[in-house]
């Protein structure tokens, strides 16, 4: 998912052509040799610091390459997992970026995407909800709707309004996304047809959740084949949704279907805890149709 799916810290990358220099390059009393190959995460984050440090220091908070070197920095908090502290430095870099560059300045939109991206990880919804909502303004008037950067901007604000409960807004723009994306039959679609399909659940709209399933599956059985994680996956979620909505016989089918695929393939990791959950979800829907014997046997 564009957002369940999350890769702002990817898009950190996206800054070539304004990423921070080496610090061997800056002008200053002194450098920052970089980190050898093979460097742990934490002597990387402090090599960072060390790097913005000298660059605010150097040519000031609100130089393009000191805002760089902090979303940098932010980027690699983000993927060590200091999520506040990743929030912070984005924060103080979006403020320096729209302050010194702009807001439709490339730099600002990244690190607006990396902050909205890194405050949806850490379960703070509703701020994000502002930046993907400021994200889509922007890129929209730039690029159209049709942009594949629009279509992103639009599928994390849908998710983020899926996830604070406002779920007819989050239908509107997953249903928008879906009309407006530039590769109707690319994976991003299948991303967006699951993030449709979990607003409708949540909506009580268990059908038409379904539906949108179901087209994934069938996407996914054609691109990767029935054994594939992701296929598999799908399944598990269809599963789910027919025993939630009182359709056990279906449900069952859709389980048992994935699990026997799954069993085949097992040698995967990624197969294996799918298997794992699928036999639970299996062995529960035995139980609520009263074959105990055949959910004994998942035990």
């Amino acid at each position: 998912m564009v957002s369940a799916v999350w890769d702002a810290v990817k898009r950190a990358s996206g800054l070539s052509g304004l990423l921070a220099r080496p610090a061997s390059t800056v002008r200053s009393g002194a450098t920052v040799p970089p980190p050898v190959a093979g460097a742990t995460p934490s002597a990387r984050a402090a090599w960072l610091e060390q790097t913005l440090q000298e660059y605010v220091t150097t040519l000031g908070p609100q130089h393009h390459r000191s805002i760089a070197a902090r979303n940098n920095l932010a980027a690699k908090y983000a993927q060590v997992g200091r999520r506040t502290e990743a929030i912070s430095q984005f924060e103080r870099a979006l403020e320096d970026s729209v302050s010194a560059l702009g807001e439709d300045d490339p730099q600002t939109d990244v690190i607006r995407e990396n902050l909205a991206g890194t405050l949806d990880d850490a379960r703070r919804y509703e701020e994000a909800t502002h930046h993907w909502l400021e994200l889509l303004r922007q890129r929209e008037q730039r690029f159209g709707p049709r942009d594949v950067s629009t279509v992103q901007a639009r599928a994390g604000l849908a998710t983020a309004y899926r996830r604070t409960g406002q779920l007819d807004s989050a239908v509107t723009h997953f249903e928008r996304a879906l009309a407006d994306d530039p590769d109707p039959g690319g994976e991003r679609v299948e991303s967006l047809r699951v993030g449709l399909a979990l607003a409708h659940r949540a909506s009580g709209r268990f059908e038409t959740a379904a539906q949108q399933l179901r087209m994934v599956q069938a996407q996914r059985m054609r691109r990767l084949g029935p054994r594939h994680p992701d296929t598999l996956s799908v399944q598990l979620h269809l599963g789910r949704l027919q025993l939630t909505a009182g359709r056990f016989a279906a449900g069952t089918r859709t389980l048992e279907q994935a699990y026997g695929e799954a069993l085949t393939a097992s040698d995967d990791p990624d197969v294996r805890v799918l298997t794992m959950r699928l036999r639970r979800e299996l062995a529960q829907a035995y139980r609520a149709m009263g074959r105990e014997r055949a959910a004994a046997a998942l035990r």
